[in-house]
């Protein structure tokens, strides 16, 4: 299989109910801070968990919920794009895996970002519903670098 280098980034025109449609969603509610659109993307159950480089482990859409609510009305802005992905479907679920690129900006600061991404997601009640996330930063000093500017605002 061969990884997609055309990235998703939420602007993407699909109309249709396809695993891509779903990631174009969730990367559509991320950079347009949109939470409505998120909680729609993610299914609504204590059973999800996200593993991201600064919000470690959450468990349920509260706590996963509470991560984005941080980001999207704190000082910061960022941006990040999906690309060099697969997709791999089974029966009801599908996971793509890949990584995200973007930026982080909180004043005159600016960090390019660089994460290695896992998106799983689940078909329930006919539509995709992410149900895990992990991202990991591609280099030590980058992640340093990126939780020492979110802690420090």
């Amino acid at each position: 299989m061969k990884p997609e280098q055309t990235p998703i980034t939420g602007q993407e025109e699909n109309s249709s109910q396809s695993p891509i449609q779903a990631l174009n969603d969730f990367y559509d509610a991320f950079n347009s801070q949109d939470m409505e659109k998120m909680s729609k993307n993610w299914a609504q159950t204590h059973e999800i968990v996200m593993d991201n480089p600064v919000g470690g482990i959450k468990r349920g859409w509260p706590e996963i919920k509470a991560v984005y609510e941080k980001i999207f009305t704190g000082p910061a802005q960022v941006y990040v794009e999906f690309y060099d992905y697969t997709i791999h479907e089974g029966e009801n679920m599908f996971y793509a895996t890949g990584r995200e690129r973007g930026d982080f900006r909180i004043g005159d600061k600016a960090i390019d970002l660089a994460i290695r991404t896992t998106r799983v997601y689940r078909l329930i009640e006919g539509k995709w519903r992410q149900t895990h996330h992990h991202g990991s930063m591609d280099k030590p000093s980058l992640l340093a670098e990126y939780q020492s500017a979110v802690t420090s605002k």
